[in-house]
């Protein structure tokens, strides 16, 4: 099986005088990078499962998944 990976990309926007903002800042960029990630997809892969199948059930010469 062939793997292609997408690069989908998104911002977050803080607002650098909120407290909790301004611990985030304090991590390096990598941390920052894997936080947000990791974040992004404890909450958007549950929503998406099910999207995700019925693309996939039409399928039939490719699969979408979320990547590790």
């Amino acid at each position: 099986m062939i793997k292609v990976p997408h690069s989908l990309k998104f911002v977050t926007e803080f607002d650098e005088t909120h407290p909790i903002a301004q611990r985030f800042l304090m991590l390096d960029e990598l941390d920052q990078i894997k936080f947000l990630e990791s974040m992004l997809k404890d909450l958007l892969v549950p929503a998406l499962t099910p999207a995700l199948d019925e693309i996939n059930a039409r399928g039939s010469y490719a699969i979408l998944k979320v990547a590790e």
